[in-house]
């Protein structure tokens, strides 16, 4: 009986670890199966359950003018947000990793701090900024601002990429010959590219999701969807917010999943211990 004590205790654990689990993952997904099944109402009013199905508001949610356009500004603030943090992430993770100077704990502090500092406060920041400068509302200003809303994730995927490359294969292609530019190009880059497109991926659906810091940096001509889907709501309470909802909830979903397939964000996204 002694004996088995200790391995009752072990499964006891295990089972409440991922009864806990299964409850957060519950917790986290059932306001998502509302607002899909809300999506399908054919009622003008939002009810759940839905007393049948329909298809209209998705009509509605892809034909409706403001959300078309404002689809179309968020795609624009998105790749040049993204590509510019991937550039900077890139850079400043390398930087990091490699090299050791006065204020490296701070560089640090300071890129870490989009993850602290609540969003509101970083998009009235930069809208008191914006007008300043005689900016406000433009989208150099919302994409300033999403940069570096997203650069944290960008430096950290990369950094960790950095982490995870064999240093021998670099110091095997100097010990031959090869320029530290040469190595650079032709070994770290290359070994960096899964990190790389997966920090770019995670900024993207970042970006086109941010909503209240752009709620202070865009005006009618630059406003993203998430900012288009709140002025809607402000006007009208019919399902159609839950149909485009549920749109991005399964592209985000598919998205992920297909990258996580491609590129295994697992293992981008943790250090391996070897």
């Amino acid at each position: 009986m002694l004996r088995l004590e200790p391995r009752f205790a072990a499964r006891a654990r295990s089972g409440l670890f991922w009864f806990t689990v299964v409850l957060i993952l519950l917790f986290m997904t059932i306001p998502a199966v509302v607002v899909i099944a809300t999506s399908f109402s054919p009622s003008e009013l939002v009810t759940f359950p839905p007393a049948g199905l329909s298809l209209k508001w998705y009509v509605r949610a892809v034909t409706y003018p403001d959300f078309q356009n404002a689809f179309i500004n968020g795609l624009i603030v998105t790749s040049f947000a993204s590509t510019l943090a991937l550039i900077t992430g890139s850079a400043v993770a390398y930087l990091i990793d490699r090299y050791a100077f006065p204020g490296r704990a701070a560089l640090e502090a300071v890129l870490s701090s989009p993850l602290i500092v609540p969003h509101f406060t970083t998009g009235l920041g930069f809208l008191m900024l914006g007008v300043a400068l005689g900016i406000n509302q433009g989208y150099a200003i919302v994409i300033v601002t999403h940069v570096l809303l997203v650069l944290p994730f960008v430096t950290r995927s990369v950094y960790v990429s950095l982490r995870n490359i064999d240093p021998h294969l670099e110091r095997a292609a100097a010990n031959l010959g090869a320029s530290p530019g040469r190595v650079l190009t032709r070994i770290t880059v290359p070994l960096l590219l899964p990190g790389m497109a997966g920090g770019w991926l995670v900024a993207a659906v970042l970006s086109l999701t941010e909503f209240t810091a752009s709620l202070y940096v865009t005006d009618a001509g630059t406003q993203t969807l998430p900012v288009a889907m709140y002025t809607y709501i402000r006007e009208y309470s019919d399902p159609t917010i839950a149909a485009i909802s549920a749109i991005l909830i399964l592209a985000t979903t598919l998205v992920m999943f297909i990258a996580d397939q491609i590129f295994g964000l697992g293992r981008i996204l943790s250090i391996d211990a070897h």
